[in-house]
């Protein structure tokens, strides 16, 4: 390629950097706002990542203490004190409330089904909703049985899931919750 002296003159001058070129290409090399820029674009993802793992963990922590309460709230039945003192649903749904009181709304969103059973093989396990993922509790009831009869109790919550990330989501029942039971199965003790 011939270069002829105007385009000659033109590179100089552009290599001569004039005034206005030479701004721009500070504009160009500096890097002091990388750092935010780069943060920005880190931040919510990132802050939606923590938020994601801290609703799990809450779920979870929110689980083991239903298990715990069911299990403690099940040996009234096992051992008779329920039975012998006369308890209905609502007193042992009271019962299972004095031990997880500031975690979750008992009165609004906890539900107790309390059945007695002629044989472990006999016990209906599955989960109370319907296809739609609704809570049905209209077969739930209060039936402690006698000495030595086969009880399930079973305690139902709905905790509700605020944080979904990347179509990970902790909700499996209508309405954006999470279907949260214990169920505790045991023979009641020949209490007299």
């Amino acid at each position: 390629m011939i270069m002829t002296g105007d385009i000659r003159a033109r590179l100089r001058r552009i290599i001569r950097m004039p005034l206005q070129w030479a701004s721009a290409r500070r504009l160009i090399r500096a890097q002091d706002g990388a750092t935010t820029v780069e943060f920005a674009m880190v931040a919510a993802p990132f802050l939606a990542m923590v938020f994601a793992i801290m609703e799990t963990a809450i779920v979870f922590f929110a689980g083991q203490v239903l298990e715990t309460a069911g299990a403690d709230s099940a040996r009234l039945i096992m051992t008779g004190q329920a039975q012998t003192q006369g308890f209905t649903q609502a007193q042992f749904k009271a019962a299972v409330c004095g031990k997880i009181y500031g975690l979750f709304n008992c009165s609004a969103g906890l539900y107790v089904d309390v059945k007695n059973y002629t044989s472990f093989s006999s016990i209906n396990n599955a989960k109370p909703v319907d296809a739609n993922g609704n809570l049905q509790t209209g077969n739930f009831g209060y039936a402690p049985g006698g000495p030595g009869n086969i009880v399930v109790v079973r305690l139902v919550y709905q905790w509700p899931v605020y944080v979904s990330l990347l179509g990970l989501n902790l909700s499996d029942a209508a309405g954006g919750k999470r279907l949260i039971m214990s169920t505790v199965a045991f023979r009641n003790e020949p209490y007299l």
